[in-house]
């Protein structure tokens, strides 16, 4: 079941503050600690989106370093976290590469600090994920959240996580962090 859960970090096309669309600049600590999340919970692949050539680079090298480099001698389990990460210039390429690994289209499943007529209960899609074992994408925005239109293509969209307090501004590797569990952590 969790071989057919993947995890795509959206940096293009996002929101900014002023609701402009935009590529936000890719962060060493989403990419240490979403890999290292993403590794406990067992997903298949970590997709790092981003259609900037410079961060694509920089991505690379740093993966490259704890995948083939002085990084797997340094500490293994930091290896072990980027077996399954990988950078891809668009969400439709992370599809695809979805598609070509199981043959099917993905179900794509967004999340938003909003709710939405297609949202969904943490309890339900994870009942959907352990019950019918087809692959899904799980897409997490940065910046100020995904575009409308990335919204607009999403299967289901998670409940907000709500803390009951006035704050709410995650920083994204802990959504992922918590959302993951809620998923598919204990039950």
């Amino acid at each position: 079941m969790r071989d057919n859960i993947f995890v795509g970090l959206v940096h293009y096309p996002v929101y900014n503050k002023n609701a402009e669309v935009v590529a936000t600049s890719v962060t060493n600590f989403d990419i240490h600690d979403i890999s290292r999340a993403c590794r406990t919970y067992d997903i298949n692949k970590y997709f790092i989106i981003t259609p900037v050539e410079s961060q694509i680079e920089l991505t690379n090298r740093i993966i490259g370093f704890w995948k083939e480099g002085d990084g797997i001698g340094f500490n293994k389990d930091r290896n072990d976290a980027f077996l399954n990460t990988y950078v891809v210039e668009s969400i439709e390429k992370a599809i695809d590469r979805i598609k070509d690994e199981t043959g099917k289209t993905p179900i794509i499943l967004t999340t938003s600090a909003r709710h939405f007529d297609n949202s969904i209960s943490y309890e339900n899609m994870s009942k959907m994920i352990f019950e019918k074992n087809e692959p899904v994408l799980l897409l997490f925005g940065t910046g100020f959240g995904l575009t409308d239109e990335i919204m607009d293509m999403s299967t289901y969209i998670l409940d907000p996580i709500r803390a009951n307090t006035r704050y709410n501004h995650l920083s994204v590797r802990s959504a992922v962090s918590i959302i993951l569990d809620r998923l598919l952590g204990e039950k």
